[in-house]
């Protein structure tokens, strides 16, 4: 017996299930005494028998699970080539995604409110997929991809489908309870409140999602290994558990319940409607209703990335890798403007794409002692004003038949404390600002944004 110990370096591994693939495969292999695969780390340390295994045989075996076998960590000019296109790809992608309020477009003009009936709610739940699409449609891309794909083995055609169908039983299932949980807080409360989260917390839920999606993907696509420490890990005894092929078959199901708490605008008018629903069991009724609703769309683009991912695995995993980072920095940016952490820079690609910052969209008049603005309300945009400090403003907002939707009705003017639900027809506005300064808002979604320019009355 001639014992070796070695450390290789592997590549391609893009979660810490691949780092059990091939620890798994490893120890069930004759000759290898121990072996440790680090997912952070990207490598593998090995204790082998070389009368009964050759160190050709060990890499061969690991090539085959699909990943690559380096002798060092050194990145390669290839490497480097990858990271700068699929960086290029992003930024290109998000430049889009802004410029062209492509999210906002998606967002369904009527969301659900406490006014609504059984029926109605599923209507809206079936609308609302079209945002859903847009907004977990990266999640729902990684994560179902059947296991069997992932592994090089072939189980039978209906174990292709297994994945998209827990993810999506986990999202109902998340939104069930939740529903009975703000029913029940709703109860507690004396029948519900209609104001939902403070728009700061809803903000800070926005950043801290837009974060742990940017990371995902980055780590799903492996362009900078050492990002793989900053994943969030789960207990070891959970981590073991999820190396069984009982636990791995789960884990679109735990995604799935997971989703439940994304910070997704259309979910958190449902929320609400939950919440004033003021009874458990309605609540409940009312999330489990909206979210079937939800399933069909959700359900056909998981079947279709299933059925695809047995012939385009690395290609439909790398479709959803950027896809989870673009729409993370979209979370980023909509949490930092909720939350009033991050002032907005400019307009670019915020629905007033190509203005600078603070360009006036309308006239202003000075009217009995007040500055008269008046503004038309536009379904992708908020205008821009500029005002002089210490004299009231009387802001006149049009909004035309079908420029209201379900993401520019409700503006936030952090700064004046302001919360506007638009009518159609006239809107006025009322304030008093102060302080010189440059003071976005935006709507509730943080997906709108304009710039109220206030200066001195001597530079008017």
């Amino acid at each position: 017996m001639s014992i070796v110990n070695k450390e290789l370096h592997i590549r391609g591994m893009s979660c810490v299930h691949c780092q059990n693939t091939i620890q798994r495969k490893l120890k069930h292999t004759a000759g290898i005494k121990k072996v440790i695969v680090s997912y952070s780390k990207e490598t593998a340390d090995i204790t082998y028998d070389s009368e009964v295994l050759s160190w050709k045989d060990i890499c061969g075996i690991i090539e085959k699970l699909g990943y690559t076998v380096q002798k060092n960590n050194r990145r390669t000019n290839a490497d480097i080539s990858k990271t700068i296109l699929v960086l290029v790809i992003i930024v290109s992608l998000y430049m889009l995604l802004q410029k062209f309020n492509i999210l906002n477009l998606l967002v369904p003009g009527q969301l659900a409110d406490t006014k609504m009936g059984y029926g109605m709610l599923f209507v809206i739940g079936l609308i609302t997929s079209v945002h859903c699409i847009a907004m977990c449609g990266g999640i729902n891309l990684s994560q179902c991809l059947p296991q069997d794909a992932l592994e090089g083995t072939n189980n039978s055609k209906l174990s292709t489908f297994v994945p998209a169908l827990l993810y999506n039983l986990g999202r109902v299932i998340s939104y069930t309870v939740i529903g009975f949980l703000l029913g029940t807080i709703g109860m507690l409360l004396g029948g519900g409140s209609s104001g939902g989260l403070p728009v700061f917390l809803q903000g800070v839920l926005k950043l801290i999602a837009g974060v742990f999606m940017v990371i995902m993907g980055i780590n799903m696509l492996g362009i900078f290994p050492w990002l793989r420490r900053l994943n969030p890990k789960m207990p070891r005894f959970l981590a073991i558990r999820t190396g069984t092929q009982k636990g791995k078959s789960k884990r679109p199901l735990i995604v799935g319940l997971l989703n439940g708490l994304m910070p997704c605008g259309p979910l958190q008018s449902m929320q609400i409607v939950a919440l004033a629903a003021g009874n458990p069991f309605t609540g409940a009724l009312s999330m489990l209703i909206f979210s079937l609703g939800t399933v069909p769309l959700m359900l056909g683009l998981g079947f279709g990335v299933s059925a695809l991912g047995k012939k385009f695995t690395g290609k439909v995993m790398n479709v959803g890798a950027v896809l989870v980072v673009v729409l993370g920095l979209a979370m980023l940016s909509q949490g930092g403007t909720l939350s009033g952490l991050t002032a907005a820079a400019g307009n670019a690609g915020t629905g007033t794409a190509g203005k600078e910052q603070g360009a006036d969209d309308t006239d202003v008049q000075i009217v009995d002692g007040k500055q008269v603005v008046n503004s038309t309300l536009l379904p992708g945009s908020y205008p821009n004003i500029t005002v002089q400090a210490n004299t009231p403003v009387e802001w006149t907002i049009d909004a035309p038949n079908g420029s209201i939707n379900g993401c520019n009705y409700k503006m936030l003017i952090t700064e004046y404390s302001i919360e506007y639900d638009f009518q159609e027809g006239k809107n006025v506005i009322e304030f008093t600002p102060t302080e010189p300064g440059t003071y976005p808002y935006s709507c509730w979604m943080g997906m709108i944004r304009g710039n109220i320019v206030v200066t001195d009355n001597s530079e008017t």
